[in-house]
């Protein structure tokens, strides 16, 4: 995919083991299912379709988003086009009621096949291609003991290709990576490998040596990233100053350059080898088409060497055009 309208200016990376090709740039569905209004099925069916029609594949969403409601909107909208235009995965461990709007975390492995299965009947699909434990972040035991052999039977039955864990940290996830009889194919890493924080790299540059996707979410930092101003959102919450005069020293280079925070900020995870996609959510076609332009963007070399010469990116931390 490159070129107008062609999702990103990088080539797919297929998953080492499984084969899956997931598009560069993704569409996550979190702000899909968090509207209310009478005219967020069409809303979420126009977004849909136009990330499908602009070359992106790779949908991601899950019950905890919108209680139900993304799955329903994202499985509406993509029952429209053949199942093998899009690949798709949602999550296991939190098991919701959408009539109380509660949910409750369980990684049993009952509730993982439940899970799946009301998954499903929410999207009107037969299949998800990958599935994800969602942020055991308290479970870990239970994560290895129980959901992790329900997915790899799972994956074994053909119900799902793929299965891994979503968390927003890195630590756990270096653990289930380095541990081979948990069978992990990909992780979805939120937050933890931005151009403000490469808390991450660890995690990456170790999938990169098992043959593990990894999939980038959260690379705005909640915010900060979009509009660096005091009172900034980082990690879900007011940003410290030193972050905030940080992330203003990122967009002072990006203007010397000519190009957006945003889009370089989207674009640096393609810089490890180990990134499959960057998932990045678009609650409107208008954000979806911004999106677009972010990641078609062309971020000249001097930007990236200029962040380096500044020390705002480390040495060692690859960046886009040096793979």
């Amino acid at each position: 995919m490159t070129g107008a309208h062609g999702g990103s200016v990088i080539a797919p990376r297929p998953l080492p083991v499984s084969g899956l090709v997931l598009s560069p740039l993704g569409l996550g569905t979190a702000a899909l299912g968090d509207r209310s209004d009478d005219d967020a099925a069409d809303n979420a069916a126009k977004t849909i379709d136009l990330a499908l029609a602009s070359g992106i594949s790779y949908v991601d969403t899950a019950p905890h988003y919108g209680i139900g409601a993304a799955e329903r909107r994202a499985g509406a909208a993509l029952g429209a086009h053949p199942r093998d235009r899009f690949t798709l995965s949602t999550k296991v461990g939190r098991i919701i009621d959408e009539d109380a709007r509660t949910e409750t975390f369980d990684f049993s492995p009952p509730a993982v096949r439940s899970s799946l299965e009301s998954s499903l009947l929410r999207l009107g699909l037969a299949r998800v291609d990958i599935a994800y434990v969602h942020d055991p972040d308290h479970a870990e035991d239970a994560a290895r003991r129980d959901a992790f052999p329900a997915l790899r039977d799972l994956r074994a039955e053909g119900t799902i290709r793929a299965i891994g864990a979503g968390m927003n940290q890195a630590a756990m996830l270096e653990r289930f990576v380095t541990d081979p009889a948990l069978g992990v194919d990909l992780v979805l890493l939120a937050g933890r490998y931005t151009l403000l924080d490469q808390s991450g790299l660890r995690l990456l540059d170790l999938c990169g040596e098992r043959g593990v996707g990894v999939v980038l979410g959260g690379v705005f930092n909640s915010g900060i990233l979009a509009d660096p101003r005091p009172g900034a959102s980082y990690d879900y919450r007011a940003a410290p100053g030193e972050l905030v005069e940080r992330a203003r020293r990122l967009a002072r280079v990006c203007e010397r350059h000519g190009v957006a925070l945003t889009a370089v900020a989207l674009q640096f995870g393609w810089g490890h080898p180990a990134v499959v996609s960057v998932l990045n959510g678009a609650g409107s076609p208008d954000e979806m088409v911004a999106n677009l332009g972010h990641a078609e963007t062309v971020i000249p070399a001097a930007c990236w060497e200029d962040f380096r010469s500044n020390g705002l990116v480390p040495p060692g931390v690859p960046v886009p055009g040096e793979l």
